[in-house]
């Protein structure tokens, strides 16, 4: 039978974590203060603690997290940022919002991560940073990227809005090092359906380069040093005090539920071995926080069909590459995006989320497994 799990929301049946979260609401409102205050200077210095960096700048979303982050490291028009097509808008938009030219390269076919050969293939003069997505709760391949980046003199600038809490080594017995310190400078975001995930939008920076930080300070406030003063021009995107204090909650959580993740995963993998069904790579280099558990099958859409009628929801993450959307395909192809394609057709995200009983899991993939039986 499963343990209880905490649950870490305002409708927790768990009254000690129900509490942690009134009484930071309670703060909150008490203070009177409701923008960049104790609570956002608390998450701040907690967050940068946890992932084992010297600042965190809390921002108002993981879009501006990137955009904020690309600029504040000096990318702008001209520039060219390679990232990937498959992975959430957001993350190409972000790169628009900054000014500068997104370069789409193509996926690795087990882990869904960027293909640092396809990244090398991309390079031009003008290519100013390279922009890995560390999807669905797992990390790029950090050292070819960074290999690569510092012999070309390039950026490197992690997208981390669905890998809170995942780790990278070097090295079998390097020490364990947290994504969103494997670069230049990190975005995340902190929208509520996130490993780390607030009660509306927010996101932020993290990074170990003090100039960034600054700037990024600077930039999320109108540009501002002294109030009113606009040194450059920046932007509005503050995280607030509420959602500050419900991360601070939330991040002394995250671990358990992190695990938790993980179990529901090793359900879904024991129910699928020997089948069809191909399920999430682990890269033996990498940890895995599956904020999606997404799989690949033939026939997707049968399946997903099967599911729906059986009451499961699922999901796909992503059905159309950014390059094939309407607003982005001026971008044209540089790169044949041969992986990013093909998978774009056979992946389907499963239920995932902490509070998910092993027994329900193993319903779902019972589910698909008659699906595809039938």
């Amino acid at each position: 039978m499963d343990q209880p799990i905490p649950q870490i929301d305002l409708h927790s049946p768990d009254p000690n974590v129900r509490a942690e979260i009134e009484d930071a609401i309670r703060r909150v409102l008490g203070r009177g203060q409701f923008v960049l205050g104790e609570e956002v200077d608390g998450f701040e210095t907690e967050f940068a603690d946890y992932l084992g960096v010297a600042h965190v700048v809390a921002l108002a979303s993981g879009t501006d997290a990137l955009s904020l982050a690309l600029r504040a490291s000096g990318v702008g028009p001209g520039d060219e940022v390679i990232t990937v097509s498959h992975t959430a808008v957001a993350t190409v938009a972000a790169i628009v919002q900054s000014g500068a030219k997104p370069i789409l390269a193509d996926i690795d076919s087990e882990t869904f991560t960027i293909d640092p050969d396809s990244v090398e293939r991309a390079i031009t003069s003008r290519t100013k940073a390279i922009l890995p997505v560390h999807l669905y709760g797992q990390a790029a391949d950090m050292a070819s990227l960074n290999a690569l980046a510092r012999s070309q003199g390039l950026l490197v600038i992690e997208d981390c809005a669905q890998a809170h809490g995942a780790s990278w080594r070097s090295a079998p017995g390097a020490p364990w090092e947290k994504v969103g310190t494997l670069g230049d400078v990190a975005a995340f975001s902190f929208y509520p359906t996130k490993n780390l995930g607030a009660l509306g939008d927010a996101g932020g920076i993290a990074t170990n380069n003090d100039l960034v930080a600054q700037r990024v300070r600077e930039l999320r406030q109108y540009g501002w040093r002294e109030r009113y003063i606009s040194e450059t021009q920046g932007v509005n995107s503050r995280m607030d005090e509420l959602q500050a204090a419900i991360l601070r909650v939330k991040l002394r959580h995250l671990e358990i539920l992190n695990a938790e993740r993980n179990r529901i995963a090793h359900v879904y993998d024991q129910h699928f071995l020997g089948t069809s069904v191909t399920v999430p790579a682990r890269a033996g280099d990498r940890t895995h926080v599956f904020h999606q558990y997404v799989v690949r099958l033939v026939d997707r859409d049968r399946v997903r069909r099967g599911l729906d009628l059986a009451g499961i929801g699922s999901a796909i993450h992503y059905p159309l590459p950014i390059h094939c959307q309407p607003a982005y395909r001026s971008l044209g192809l540089g790169l044949p995006l041969e992986a990013t394609e093909r998978i774009s057709w056979e992946i389907l995200s499963l239920p995932m989320f902490p509070h998910l009983s092993s027994e329900s899991a193993g319903r779902v993939a019972r589910e698909i497994l008659h699906v595809l039986a039938t």
